[in-house]
């Protein structure tokens, strides 16, 4: 039996009479047609991260965290003890979570009203 896909909800429709920007990595399904035509669709602008600009993405440090806390000199004897491991960081870590609202304040890149098209 085919998967039929389900509709997709509008992130908009959380944030209404604002206008929502979607950060974006180049990873190349990010820029296809179909994507852009949903984003377009909801009144969602794309805006794509430049090429090796991975210090901007948030997540990076995230990930680079937990490679760190849970992977590095590690040896674990199977796949379900690596899950427990990454686990066990990502619950610690999302119980001391705070939000990333005070990000570079000072930084010139706020002030930036047209972006370069990358994509």
């Amino acid at each position: 039996m085919a998967r039929v896909p389900r509709p997709a909800q509008s992130p908009a429709g959380r944030w209404t009479g604002e206008k929502l920007y979607v950060v974006l990595d180049n990873f190349s399904p990010h820029k296809h047609p179909n994507v852009r035509a949903w984003a377009a669709a909801h009144d969602i602008e794309l805006v794509f991260l430049p090429t090796y600009g991975s210090w901007l993405n948030w997540i990076e440090s995230e990930f680079a965290a937990l490679r760190y806390f849970a992977l590095n000199g590690t040896d674990h004897r199977s796949y379900s003890e690596q899950n427990a491991a990454i686990a066990a960081y990502v619950r610690r870590r999302n119980a001391r979570a705070e939000p990333k609202n005070r990000f570079a304040p000072d930084s010139p890149i706020r002030e930036w009203t047209e972006y370069p098209a990358a994509a």
